[in-house]
């Protein structure tokens, strides 16, 4: 009889929710749903767990009754103490102290497990993506925060609280923007989608000239990452300055985070990676420039090969792997 493991990805945009076969293979019964805003926890913690109902019930339908879900993986933004399953700090959320894993649990009537969602999406990808493969691969995704995950011979590798790799608050400018964390400088509201939507109003309130106003009607609020990304591809060369300036931020973090780290890959995930060349040239030409080489040169950096879904790959595998080691 098949076994099958319900995968949570809690995003500071959107949640998503499928259910993976144990031995891996793309997400059954996907869902995905706007995160609420102003709610507080309750309301997206309520969210996720009338989803995971939903998506289960759903692949009962598909694959009959006796189908078996072992138990959800969530994959959670910010610090966690693992062992508890409590989310420890999420700044983009505006999470301290949250008991995620009991509160799952308990309304879904199944074992839970809770893992940091940038470490999720990397195991995803090192289990059944872009990673596959290699034995250690650092996992960088881009969405409205920057989060950082590594996976070493087969294991996340979490820290004293679950948020290692978090390359999102590397220092890449001293004393520049202000981020979510109450820091200056970090690479991510230089690199996220907030972060390029930023960049590109403050240049066109300087009097930049760019087709950018024509897309929202005139109207900067309405500015994401995937206008500029819109406006680059249609020729527009501020756009596409952005979105470069953007991409040399991401490598000065990459060039530190490998040349500490060492490993094999560097997978490059979520939204902002779908601007294609327009962002990975320029991230390349970046990396290519003269610096300290040896663990640049070792080291293979990719785009992500499960576009949506890694987190929700990733906390499967996760459960998976916390529930039965030895599988891998």
């Amino acid at each position: 009889m098949a076994e099958w493991i319900a995968g949570v990805d809690i995003g500071g945009t959107t949640l998503s929710v499928g259910i993976v076969a144990a031995e891996g293979g793309r997400p059954r019964a996907l869902r995905v749903d706007d995160t609420p805003s102003g709610g507080g926890p309750e309301e997206v913690v309520d969210m996720v767990c009338a989803m995971v109902r939903a998506a289960v019930d759903e692949l009962a339908r598909t694959e009959g009754p006796d189908a078996t879900v072992a138990g959800v993986g969530v994959a959670a933004p910010g610090s966690l103490d693992r062992a508890r399953g409590v989310v420890l700090e999420s700044h983009n959320l505006g999470w301290f102290g949250l008991p995620l894993r009991d509160r799952v649990q308990a309304a879904t009537g199944l074992p839970t497990v809770v893992e940091n969602d940038a470490n999720c999406a990397a195991y995803g990808e090192w289990w059944q993506g872009a990673g596959r493969g290699f034995r250690s691969v650092l996992g960088i995704t881009l969405g409205t925060g920057i989060g950082g995950g590594i996976v070493m011979d087969g294991r996340p590798f979490a820290g004293a609280t679950g948020a290692a790799g978090e390359i999102g608050h590397m220092t890449v400018e001293f004393g520049g923007r202000r981020c979510t964390c109450g820091g200056r400088g970090c690479l991510e509201p230089y690199a996220s989608g907030p972060g390029i939507a930023r960049a590109a109003v403050e240049g066109l309130a300087g009097g930049t000239r760019s087709t950018l106003p024509e897309l929202v009607a005139g109207d900067l609020n309405r500015i994401t990452a995937a206008t500029v990304h819109q406006a680059a591809a249609g020729g527009d060369a501020y756009a596409a300055e952005v979105l470069a300036r953007a991409a040399q931020m991401l490598a000065a973090g990459i060039t530190g985070a490998v040349n500490l780290l060492g490993p094999e890959a560097v997978v490059v995930m979520g939204g902002v990676t779908a601007a294609g060349d327009l962002f990975f040239g320029p991230l390349a030409a970046e990396l290519g420039r003269p610096r300290f080489r040896s663990a640049l040169d070792a080291c293979t950096v990719v785009p992500g090969a499960l576009p949506g879904t890694a987190g929700v790959v990733g906390a499967a595998g996760v459960f998976r792997l916390r529930t039965d080691p030895a599988r891998g």
